[in-house]
This record gives structure tokens, C-alpha cells and sequence, in this order.
């Protein structure tokens, strides 16, 4: 069948011209019904036709269609492939965490693009108007739906795409790769026998060969990188002999490039032809490369690609192994997920990786069968080859895994608290009878019909009532005389910075100690239960301990790691052996701050809160504490704050009494300092004026005054608190966009020679230092 006979409209977006076997047969159900679909068929089979069949569909009868993808790097990657959807008249938006969303293009878009968090985000929020436009979904394409058992992302999928359903209840077309179990999918998602398919191996357009392989392990990881090298490149140099192409997935970003380079001298050792030595155009073109290592390796055939690397040289890399100019490709799993880059021989050389957060983990069986997918280009192979490289030990696991294949879990179980608690706080759990209906329209509860014993079925709801009371008994959840459910202020910030729950408890008993300090916060945020798989290798204990020499603490194990990363980051300076882990140690630490300030705010008040901000923006900058309140200026970083505190400037107030002039003089080009100054200029500034205070009062004599606070700077929340002699007198918090009184009781205590007033003020949402300004009032 023709694409123009079947979507007539809509045949330039496709990037062929007929469909194929599997597209056939499954055209039907897309486009003449309008049930949900489910279709499970083997990698590079042609599912990506599927989803625009059924995004068509959605465009022909004026809907928004979304679709989530995997990964953000295949989010930016449909944006691209969709041009053609653009040059219909149709427009494509992608919405990502690393990007601004912009609401009125969100709500205009013809076809939306979201990973499963993003999705998940908008869904929480779907009552703002900044995120509406998730309301009005009516088609949703969900790809690579096997996801549901991935470890860390399965939860988050399954969650949203039930909540999703529940909003605004859009038709759904889940797409997966061969799955044992795909009924249970189409059981979830109602879709009946008629649109649902299991398409098998004859489906795909390679026959596939895979197997095991293993090496001799060794005391030395990094000796056994190579082992596991040579391993496979001795599963590719046949095929690579006889003009043929590897791909080759390796652990890391790092590794693909050290990987690279081995393999071109190893390359050279055993004589092989690789490479394009007489093209002259290629080699002109390699020059224009971003990357220097990948500028000379792929002239010699061999390549790398990775996340990290430019959009210029991954597009080039992509076409040079499509057109067969690099014959041997090390990369990261991400490229199994998205681009369409089969090799005649794929070699999974690495089935660990090092985790920052959870130490050596195996990559996930669904990594492994999607990357093994791979092998076999269509109209050049009549025969793919996929090989896991792996130790013996683990040799059986792969093997069974490569004969029976993966059916899809549910991992909701483990973190039923949290995701139950982020329903009750969106409020689409609203009482007992709600859990239960929730529980029903999860995969977890279809799975566990399915395979009774495992999950415990006949314990499912006893199971969830338990969480329930549980989160009650916490303090996430209220009840009231007539049984109806709501979340209390800390189970709402649960939700709202996605918490582990246990994280959430610890956070609110800091806040409701009568003190904190710095120290206190930095402890709490590295002994959060999202830092409980963090790995310390003993190559690391000696700097940990160096950096917490003078810091009293019982953590240990990873989360001594942490601690000791956070105080490298506030004092600007992580040392060196532990700096691999650190960035993704620090942006954790970074949600976890924001989510703990906010936390501080409503339990405490201003004044921790602001506390907390300040050390959240020493760690992000590692700036000094009397001039942390710089950071507030937008622009101003750790080597800005640096030149304008030696300039003796460390407050927004000091840049804006200082004028241009003298920040030049501090280091700023002039630009930058008139720059900075306006930003300076757009931050709160108090000043407190004691009018009618007097110089002192008589014994047993009291009145009550006004002192006017004034913002000469820009408005601002903030907290005001009035003290005399340290005691408490007055608090009060406001949006102080002018000015404000406080009342100030002045009394002449006995036995007291002399009373200090004493006005701070404190911004919860900005690194400010608080302002303060005292009064002494005798008494005589």
C-alpha cells in the first residue's frame, strides 16, 4: 500500500513512499478506529511509522497530538525529523526540562514532544495556566512503552500516562519492541484484541543472530576494559573484512573516546582496511569536525558518539556510518534508543556502568535487547549479529535473557508512598474509594492479576490501605470525620520536588528545630534517601577525609561522599579525585536545597529559609559566606563575586552605591558592570527608620512605637523581625515593595541598664545576607 493512498494529506511527511508488511497490517486499526493500540514488534521494523499514522489521524481531525519519547536527546531529535509536519502547515513543539517553556506556543502546537517526566510534570500542573495545554491532548503516542520496567523511569511513566488519562482521557497508541507480555499493555491501556498487535521476528527486516561471549575477568577493572576490547573487536573484524559495519556500545561518554583510540592502533596492528584514504572530499569535511580526537579518528574508519559531543559532528558522524565511510562506531546506549543506525555486527562490550548515585550497576536487560536490535542493515545484510561481551559468571543470565526475551513489570511497588502521595496532593485522590479506583488504573494492579503469586494479589489492596495509613500516620496525609483524604503542607512539597518520602520526614524535622546552621543543612541534604545508593570508591577516602576534617558527622559510605563533595562546593574548591562524581552529585543536592528551603519557609519561617537559600547558592557557587548575597545579581558567578569582593563590595547594596565606575575599577569590562549595576538596582535594599524612638526611658515606663521599614530596591517577600535583647517582640511577613511599620514596644525593664532594638530583615527567596539595624534605649 502506497502512503499516498492512505494519507493522501499527509504523504510528504513520511520519508518513504509505500508501506511495509508489519505497517499493513496495523494501518487498519490506526486509522479506521478509534480504540487505543498497542503494538509490539522487533527493533527496525518500522514502528516510527505507526506513531505518525496515528499522529495523522489526530491532525486530520484538528486534535493535539503528544509524544513521548525515551530520552530528551530523541525529543530534539523528532523536532528535527518533523520539519516535515512543519512544511504541512503544522506545528511541532517539544517541551523538555532544559528549556524555557513558552505557554502560547505549548497551546498552539499541532504536535507535542515530551519525555515521561516532563509529561508527568505537566500532568501535576495541569490546573495552571501555564501548563493547560496538557489538557487538551487526543492523541497519545507513547514510544518504546517497554519502559515501564526500566528501574528509575518505569514508575514515572505508568503514573502519568494513568493520570493522563484521567484528565483529559486522549486516545493512546503505545509502541514497544517485542515483549512476552504485551497483553497485559493492551489489558492497561483497554485496547482490545482487534488493535492489538505482537508482531514477531519474521516481522523484521534482518534476520538476527545474537549470542554470549565471555573473557577472563582480572583484578584491574580498567586492564579488563581492554579484555573486553579486543573481545569485540574479534567479534567485528570479520565483518568489518568483508566491508561490513560494527557498532560497538560501551559504559560511558569517556569510554567511547578512549575505546576509539585503542581501536585505531589495534586496527592497524591486524591489518585492516578501514577508512576512506582516497576521498578527498571526507578528509576536507573531518577537518570541520568540533571534536579533535574524533577530527582524526574517522578518517581511519573509526568513530565515537555520545550525548556530550556537538549537534554538528553527531549529524556528521550519523551520515558518515550510514553511507559506510566509518566502518567501526563506539557509543553510548542512548543511540540504541533513538537514531536508525543498524551495523551488520552490534557488540555490547560493557553490561556495567558506574552510577554516581548507585556505584557499578548492570545496564538493564531493556538496554541490552534494544541495543542487540540493532544488527542488520535492511537491504544490504541478510543476516544481523548481536554479541554480549560479558564475565562468566554472568554468562547464564545474558543467555536466557537472548532465548526467552523480557516481560514488562510494573515498578510502581517501589515507591508506592510517593506516587500515592502525589496523587493525594493533586487532589485526584479525594478519599478511601478513590485509592482503590486509582490503584485499578495501573499496570501495577494488571500485572499483579497476571502473575498473582509475585505480586501478591489477593494482598494488593490491604497493601495500599497500609500505605495509605501509613502516610497519615507520617504526617503527609489528614483525614477527616467523613473519611476524605487531603495532604498537609509537607506532603504537598513531597510531591511538588518529587521526594522520597523518607527525605521529606527528615527535612520537615529539621525545619521545626528551634535552630539550624549551615552545617546542620549540608548534613540533612547529604543523608537523604536519595543519596543512600551513592557509591565511595577506597580510591576516594583519603580526599573525603581531608575535606571533612574539621566536620563533626556520622555519615558514611556514600553519603560521607556527598557531605564531603557539598563543603568542597561551598568553600569552591572539590578535590580533584572526587570531582568525576561531583556535578551530578551537586545537582541533585541543588533540588534537594530548593525543596528544603521551601520546607524551612513553611515550617519555620523566613529566616531558615533564607538561611537555606544562602547555602544552596554557596554550593552552586562556591562563593565565600559574607559575599554569597552577590550571587542574587543575575550574572554575577564564582569569579565575578570573587573580583568584587576583593574589590571590598559583597552585597547587592555596596554594586549599587558603588556605581559603574568603580565596578570597571573591581574588574568588570564596562558592559558588564552597567549590566550588573541595573541588576543590582532591581534587588530589595531595607532601611529602617526609628522615628519616634527615644534615647531612653524610665524604669517601669513602657509606650508603643512604629519604625518604618523602606525598600529602596526592588520588591521582594521578606520577613521581618524585631528583637530587643535577643528576645522576640514582633515577626511579620509581607511582599515589601515600598515600605512597611512594625510596632516596637520600648519598656524600661528593671535590673536592666540598657535595651538593644534590633530590626532584621530577611528575603526567604534570595542569598541575602539578612539587613539588620539596631537602637540602644537607655533606661534610666
Amino acid at each position: 500500500m502506497k502512503v499516498a493512498d492512505a494519507v493522501p494529506k499527509f504523504a510528504d511527511a513520511f520519508g518513504f513512499e509505500e508501506f511495509n508488511r508489519m505497517q499493513r497490517e496495523a494501518l487498519p486499526a490506526i486509522l479506521e478506529r478509534d480504540e487505543n493500540v498497542v503494538a509490539a514488534a522487533p527493533t527496525a521494523s518500522g514502528k516510527t511509522a505507526l506513531a505518525e499514522l496515528a499522529i495523522c489521524e489526530t491532525l486530520e481531525n484538528d486534535g493535539t497530538a503528544l509524544f513521548i519519547a525515551p530520552l530528551r536527546a530523541l525529543t530534539n531529535e523528532k523536532e528535527a525529523e518533523w520539519d516535515r509536519f512543519e512544511e504541512l502547515g503544522y506545528s511541532v513543539y517539544v517541551v523538555t526540562g532544559e528549556r524555557d517553556l513558552n505557554p502560547r506556543r505549548a497551546e498552539r502546537a499541532d504536535i507535542l514532544v515530551m519525555t515521561p517526566e516532563k509529561t508527568d510534570s505537566a500532568t501535576r500542573k495541569h490546573e495552571s495556566a501555564r501548563y493547560d495545554f496538557i489538557n487538551d491532548v487526543d492523541c497519545c503516542v507513547i514510544d518504546e512503552v517497554h519502559l515501564l520496567d526500566s528501574d528509575k523511569r518505569g514508575a514515572v511513566l505508568e503514573v502519568t500516562v494513568s493520570r493522563l488519562r484521567r484528565i483529559c482521557n486522549p486516545r493512546v497508541v503505545a509502541l514497544s519492541a517485542t515483549m512476552p507480555n504485551v497483553g497485559d499493555v493492551a489489558e492497561w491501556l483497554d485496547a482490545p484484541p482487534e488493535t492489538t498487535f505482537e508482531f514477531g521476528d519474521e516481522y523484521r527486516p534482518v534476520d538476527l543472530e545474537t549470542g554470549v561471549k565471555t573473557y577472563t575477568h582480572g583484578d584491574n577493572s580498567f586492564a579488563d576494559k581492554y579484555r573486553r576490547l579486543y573481545r569485540a573487536l574479534d567479534l567485528a573484524e570479520p565483518h568489518i573484512r568483508e566491508e561490513g559495519q560494527s557498532l560497538v556500545f560501551v559504559s560511558s561518554r569517556q569510554d567511547t573516546v578512549m575505546a576509539a583510540k585503542k581501536a585505531r592502533d589495534e586496527v592497524g596492528e591486524r591489518d585492516l582496511e578501514m577508512g576512506a584514504c582516497g576521498d578527498y572530499d571526507f578528509h576536507n569535511a573531518a577537518k570541520e569536525l568540533d571534536n579533535d580526537t574524533l577530527r582524526h579518528s574517522v578518517v581511519d574508519g573509526v568513530a565515537f558518539h555520545h550525548a556530550g559531543l556537538s549537534k554538528n559532528d553527531k549529524d556528521r558522524v550519523e551520515r558518515w556510518f550510514k553511507e559506510g565511510k566509518i566502518q567501526l562506531l563506539f557509543s553510548t546506549s542512548t543511540l540504541a534508543w533513538g537514531v536508525n543506525l543498524p551495523a551488520r555486527c552490534v557488540v555490547i562490550r560493557d553490561t556495567k556502568y558506574h552510577d554516581p548515585l548507585e556505584g557499578e550497576v548492570d545496564i538493564s536487560p531493556l538496554d541490552v535487547l534494544q541495543m542487540l536490535g540493532r544488527a542488520g542493515r535492511p537491504g544490504y545484510d541478510d543476516v544481523g549479529y548481536g554479541w554480549v561481551v560479558c564475565d562468566r559468571s554472568d554468562a547464564d543470565k545474558y543467555r536466557t535473557l537472548l532465548r526467552e526475551g523480557k516481560e514488562i513489570e510494573s515498578r510502581l511497588a517501589e515507591d508506592l508512598d510517593s506516587h500515592l502521595n502525589a496523587e493525594i496532593a493533586l487532589g485526584t485522590i479525594s478519599g478511601l474509594d478513590d485509592v482503590m479506583d486509582w490503584l485499578e488504573t495501573t499496570f501495577y494492579y494488571v500485572r499483579a492479576g497476571t502473575k498473582p503469586d509475585a505480586y501478591d494479589f489477593e494482598g494488593i489492596r490491604d497493601r495500599v490501605r497500609d500505605t495509605l495509613n501509613s502516610l497519615v500516620d507520617r504526617g503527609f496525609v489528614e483525614t477527616d470525620e467523613r473519611l476524605g483524604i487531603e495532604a498537609t503542607t509537607i506532603g504537598r512539597l513531597a510531591s511538588k520536588y518529587y521526594l522520597r518520602m523518607e527525605t521529606a520526614e527528615r527535612f520537615a524535622d529539621l525545619a521545626d528545630r528551634e535552630t539550624i546552621d549551615e552545617d546542620a543543612v549540608l548534613r540533612v541534604v547529604a543523608s537523604a534517601a536519595e543519596f543512600d545508593s551513592a557509591s565511595s570508591r577506597s580510591s576516594e577516602a583519603d580526599a573525603v577525609d581531608r575535606v571533612l576534617s574539621d566536620v563533626e558527622t556520622d555519615l558514611e559510605g556514600g553519603n560521607r561522599k556527598v557531605l564531603a563533595i557539598l563543603h568542597g562546593a561551598v568553600r569552591g574548591s572539590v578535590p580533584s579525585d572526587l570531582r568525576s562524581d561531583a556535578w551530578i552529585i551537586k545537582q541533585n543536592a541543588l533540588r534537594l536545597l530548593a525543596a528544603l528551603r521551601e520546607f524551612a519557609d513553611a515550617v519555620a519561617g523566613p529566616r531558615a529559609a533564607n538561611l537555606v537559600r544562602r547555602v544552596e547558592a554557596r554550593v552552586e557557587h562556591g562563593v565565600k559566606r559574607e559575599a554569597v548575597g552577590l550571587t542574587a545579581i543575575e550574572g554575577v558567578g564564582e569569579g565575578r563575586a570573587e573580583s568584587l569582593s576583593a574589590g571590598g563590595l559583597t552585597a547587592p547594596a555596596d554594586v549599587v552605591a558603588a556605581g559603574a565606575d568603580r565596578l570597571v575599577r573591581a574588574g568588570l569590562s564596562e558592559g558588564v558592570a552597567e549590566r550588573v549595576l541595573r541588576q543590582a538596582e532591581d534587588l530589595p535594599n531595607a532601611v529602617v527608620e526609628w522615628g519616634t524612638i527615644p534615647d531612653s526611658i524610665g524604669v517601669g515606663e513602657n509606650e508603643v512605637l512604629e519604625v518604618t521599614v523602606r525598600n529602596v530596591g526592588g520588591a521582594a517577600r521578606a520577613g521581618i523581625r524585631v528583637t530587643a535583647n535577643g528576645v522576640e517582640m514582633t515577626e511579620k511577613t509581607l511582599y515589601l515593595s515600598d515600605e512597611t511599620t512594625v510596632p516596637v514596644g520600648v519598656f524600661g525593664a528593671r535590673g536592666e541598664t540598657e535595651l538593644r532594638y534590633e530590626v532584621e530583615v530577611v528575603y526567604p527567596e534570595l542569598p541575602l545576607l539578612p539587613e539588620t539595624d539596631s537602637r540602644i534605649v537607655r533606661v534610666d
